[in-house]
């Protein structure tokens, strides 16, 4: 780690390990049956000083599109940064895109696999949308199983490979989506692409697509998995960017993105003309087809979310723990452990959530409660820690001061990526309207998840009160207007279950007195004085 300097400047948090200096995420992967071994090794790898520097340079220097190459011919291929490949081929080798397939369920490698990602994605978050997409499309892609044979070999493989070529010419490939399309944006329904059936079409059949996708991220990825509608209704279909013949598929690639955040990963306007495409699963089908790949990208930009709260914390602890204002180091201020101490309980909570709901994933093909639960935890999960990243490391963004607002930090960086995890994969009204379709709809999902609540009742008076109401809320169809504070009360009260059960004592008192007896402001930094401020404070700084 850096180290502070005569001149009262912190030194940056250099070389660390992020698992180890975690104060609740090994005990929590333990918990759920991951391989701790596995993940002490790589928090040590990530935590190095060359891996933060290929997140640096991956973000600095962003991707460009080539259209055509130096005689006119279309290739559509996206340049990146030797950086951005580094890191990408860091969380391939781990197995991050395909750990989840190479165990039997309920064995941990999900849990493993999702604390990997939580790790990597702390230095650089982009790289993580090829390899969550390529995870979760594979789910997606066996309801096809012909598809699934020639590519999930390729998935289910630790090597990267970014040449653009056939799939019988590469040791490993990466998938991709697309969905929306700039007319409807979260309302798929509203899409107008158009698949044409080539000798008969059906499940598994060639078809030809028109059409576009407005946000198609990662373009370099091998194939990938997108909705058209065919004759008999919206469907789901594999598009690869090489033939089987070898040539270019005539995907073409419009511009990408100029983004807030996520630089490092391109996102491309793609259009359809005369496109070669297979179908996934049965013609009209598509939705649900593809809703089974969107839940396993869900559960990673949740991840994501707590990734962002948890480095930013760090860095903001790093920092005011080296450094002395007004006669005495800023974490001995009274003020600044309340809003240290605050933002450390709200990424304790995430992190015990994130956690508990990749056990829930882990075992939800082996265990009918678990995939109850995961069904509306998800949602819960995607909501409310995508979007309360935002104000986290807005906050931890101000404990470092004007060191966090250059560029030379990597707080902005953080800053630019936190909003974009409440917008893709289901932006925060689409998620609220779907966890009450999935109330309505599968009464056992509520039940598991008040069932899951409910093991902590009797352990503290406030947590039953808030119980009693949610489980009144989730009675009754509530009006769409509802739907957001619902979705709140559910993540709050689920939260502070998880934390009266394996939180520190210290950490869930504070928890319960703020977040769920309400003696807390509207802002981070006014916990009650009755809160250990020093202790909580002391444990977001890396050790």
């Amino acid at each position: 780690m850096g180290m502070g300097t005569s001149d009262n400047q912190p030194g940056p948090l250099e070389s660390y390990n992020l698992f180890t200096a975690d104060p609740v995420l090994p005990d929590a992967v333990r918990r759920e049956g991951g391989n701790i071994d596995l993940l002490e090794a790589f928090g040590h790898e990530v935590g190095r000083e060359e891996t933060r520097e290929w997140g640096r340079l991956a973000n600095r220097n962003v991707p460009i599109l080539h259209t055509h190459d130096q005689f006119g011919s279309r290739i559509d291929e996206v340049e990146y940064h030797p950086a951005y490949h580094s890191i990408l081929n860091m969380a391939v080798e781990a197995g991050i895109h395909c750990m989840r397939y190479e165990q039997p369920a309920g064995d941990g490698a999900y849990v493993t696999r999702n604390a990997l990602m939580g790790l990597i994605t702390q230095i650089e978050m982009g790289h993580g949308c090829p390899t969550s997409m390529t995870s979760a499309a594979v789910v997606s892609l066996r309801h096809q199983p012909e598809l699934a044979e020639v590519w999930e070999p390729l998935v289910v493989t630790r090597n990267y490979e970014h040449r653009l070529s056939p799939p019988d010419q590469k040791s490993g490939v990466l998938l991709g989506m697309g969905m929306t399309e700039k007319q409807g944006g979260s309302d798929v329904r509203a899409n107008t692409s158009t698949a044409s059936p080539v000798n008969g079409g059906g499940p598994g059949g060639e078809y030809r697509l028109e059409g576009h996708k407005w946000f198609t991220s990662a373009p370099m990825c091998d194939a990938f998995l997108v909705l058209a509608y065919a004759p008999k209704g919206m469907s789901c279909f594999l598009v690869p960017r090489v033939l089987p013949d070898g040539s270019r598929n005539s995907l073409k690639f419009l511009r990408l993105k100029d983004k807030l955040g996520n630089r490092s990963n391109a996102s491309a306007e793609m259009e359809f003309d005369d496109t070669a495409a297979w179908m996934v699963g049965e013609e009209g089908r598509g939705i649900p087809t593809i809703i089974e790949m969107v839940h396993g990208t869900r559960l990673d930009v949740a991840n994501w979310g707590v990734s962002l709260m948890r480095q930013a914390i760090s860095q903001a602890g790093w920092h005011v723990a080296h450094r002395d204002a007004f006669g005495s180091t800023l974490i001995d201020k009274p003020l600044m452990q309340n809003v240290l101490a605050d933002l450390e309980i709200e990424v304790e909570a995430a992190t015990l959530m994130i956690t508990r709901l990749s056990g829930a994933h882990e075992r939800m093909d082996i265990d009918d409660r678990e995939r109850s639960f995961a069904r509306l935890a998800t949602p819960v999960a995607k909501y409310w820690l995508t979007k309360q990243s935002n104000p986290v490391v807005r906050e931890a963004l101000e404990c470092v001061g004007g060191n966090g607002y250059v560029e030379d930090s990597i707080m902005p960086r953080l800053y630019r990526e936190a909003p974009l995890n409440a917008i893709w994969e289901g932006s925060g009204n689409v998620i609220a309207l779907d966890i009450g379709r999935a109330a309505a709809r599968n009464p056992e999902s509520v039940e598991a998840f008040l069932d899951e609540l409910e093991r902590s009742r009797g352990r503290d008076a406030t947590i039953d009160e808030q119980l009693d109401v949610l489980r009144r809320d989730l009675s009754v169809p509530g009006s769409e207007s509802d739907a957001r504070r619902v979705v709140e009360k559910m993540a709050i009260v689920w939260a502070a279950t998880l934390m009266v059960e394996h939180g520190d004592p210290v950490v869930s008192d504070a928890y319960l007195m703020s977040r769920v007896a309400g003696n807390h402001g509207s802002l981070f930094g006014t916990l009650p004085g009755a809160c250990d401020l020093a202790a909580i404070s002391r444990r977001s700084v890396p050790v």
